[in-house]
C-alpha cells in the first residue's frame, strides 16, 4: 500500500464525521497532517479524558450535534460543502445497545441515512466512504466457541443478532441502497468500509479492552476480563485508517471500483494474549484476572479476509500485534507523564507512514 498522498489531501475539503471519537481523532490528525481542510460532525466527547481535547486540534468547521437529527445534519453538511466524506460517527458499543437499542439504531442506521440523503445536493462531492464494522456480518459462530468455516469476505451476508451488529448490517444496506439508487447516477462513489477491533492511544471509551486495561494500569489495580477466550481481530486503529484514506482517495480518483472492502489484520488473536502482551510492558503491572459474568452475548470468533484489499487498493498490515500493542501502552504511558499528546500522536503517524511506500 502506498501511503496518502499529500498532493491529493492537501487543500481538500473533508467532511469527517465522528471526529470527537477515539478513531474519528486519529483520523483528523492524519488529515490535518496531509494538509487537508477537516470539518467535523459529532456529539460531544462522552469520556473524561478524551481524545478530542487531548490533541486540541482546530478545524476548518466545526458542527456539535446529533446525526439523528435530520435537519442539523443537512445544515452542517450544506455548509461543509465537502468534496470527501469520512462518516465515521456511530454508537460503536456492542453491550450498550443492549442497554438502548433505540439510540444504536437511531444513529447507525437512521443517523448514516440522514448523512447520505444530505450529499444528495452536495455539488463538489468526489467521493464518501461509510465505516461500519466486522460485526455487520452475520455471525454463523455467534455466541458459542465454534469458528466460522472462514474469515469473512465481502460478499458475506450482512446481519446480525444483538442490536449492535444488526444496526452495522443495515447501515451496510442504506448505504448500497442510496449508492445504488442516487449517487451511482452522479458518478459519484459512495462505499463502506468493514474494520476489525482497533486498539491504540487516546482510547477511554466504556467496555473497551485496551481502555480498561489502562484504567486498571493506572489505578495499580488488577485488570478483570470478562471473556478471555474470545478471538478478535486485533490491529492497531493507525492500520485501518490508513485504509479509509488510501480508499477514499482511491473512489475520487477512480482507481478502484470496489464498493465495500475489509480492513482486518492477518489472523484474529484471543483477548487474553492482548492482556498478557499489555500487562509485560507496563511497569509495575499486576497480574490480570479472569471474571466471567453474565451479560449480553456477544460473538465469540470473528475474523476478516482482507485479500480485497490488498489487490484492489494495495492495502495490508503493516504492524504485528506485539507492536500495536507496544505503541498503545508507550502512548499512554506519554500521557500519564504529561507530554505533549498532539506531538507524541504526529510521531506515531509518521513512523507508521515511513513503513509505507510513496508513490
Amino acid at each position: 500500500m502506498t501511503r496518502p498522498d499529500p498532493s491529493f489531501w492537501r487543500g481538500k475539503r473533508v467532511l469527517l464525521t465522528g471526529h470527537t471519537g477515539f478513531k474519528g481523532s486519529w483520523a483528523a490528525c492524519w488529515l490535518q497532517h496531509l494538509g487537508a481542510e477537516v470539518t467535523g460532525l459529532a456529539l460531544a466527547p462522552e469520556t473524561t479524558p478524551d481524545l478530542h481535547t487531548v490533541l486540541g486540534l482546530t478545524y476548518a468547521g466545526e458542527t456539535i450535534a446529533d446525526i439523528r437529527d435530520a435537519d442539523r445534519t443537512r445544515d452542517a453538511i450544506a455548509a461543509a460543502n465537502p468534496q470527501i466524506v469520512l462518516h465515521m460517527a456511530a454508537q460503536p458499543l456492542v453491550r450498550r445497545s443492549y442497554r438502548d437499542p433505540l439510540e444504536t439504531i437511531g444513529t447507525n442506521v437512521m443517523g448514516t441515512a440522514h448523512v447520505l440523503d444530505a450529499l444528495r445536493t452536495v455539488a463538489d462531492l468526489e467521493a464518501a466512504l461509510v465505516v461500519t464494522s466486522d460485526k455487520a456480518y452475520d455471525n454463523a459462530a455467534y455466541g458459542t466457541q465454534d469458528s466460522p468455516a472462514r474469515p469473512f469476505v465481502e460478499g458475506d451476508p450482512v446481519g446480525g443478532r444483538d442490536p449492535y451488529s444488526a444496526s452495522k448490517g443495515a447501515q451496510e444496506l442504506i448505504t448500497r441502497s442510496y449508492a445504488q439508487s442516487f449517487f451511482d447516477k452522479q458518478n459519484v462513489p459512495v462505499a463502506s468500509a468493514r474494520a476489525g477491533n482497533v486498539i491504540g492511544g487516546g482510547d477511554w471509551s466504556e467496555d473497551r479492552l485496551m481502555a480498561d486495561i489502562v484504567r486498571a494500569m493506572a489505578a495499580g489495580e488488577a485488570v478483570h476480563i470478562r471473556n478471555p477466550n474470545a478471538t478478535r481481530p486485533w490491529q492497531h486503529v493507525l492500520e485501518p485508517v490508513a485504509g479509509y484514506l488510501s480508499y477514499a482517495q482511491a473512489l475520487a480518483t477512480g482507481e478502484t471500483k470496489d464498493r465495500a472492502l475489509n480492513f482486518g489484520p492477518a489472523g484474529s488473536h484471543p483477548v487474553k494474549t492482548v492482556v498478557t502482551l499489555a500487562t509485560d510492558l507496563w511497569p509495575d503491572a499486576p497480574d490480570w484476572i479472569s471474571d466471567a459474568m453474565d451479560g449480553p452475548a456477544e460473538a465469540a470468533t470473528l475474523e476478516l479476509d482482507s485479500s480485497r484489499a490488498a489487490a484492489s487498493i494495495g492495502w495490508q498490515p503493516q504492524l504485528k500485534l506485539e507492536d500495536a500493542v507496544r505503541m498503545t501502552v508507550e502512548w499512554h504511558i506519554a500521557h500519564m507523564k504529561g507530554h505533549n499528546m498532539r506531538e507524541v500522536t504526529q510521531t506515531q503517524i509518521e513512523a507508521y507512514e515511513a513503513l509505507l511506500p510513496t508513490r
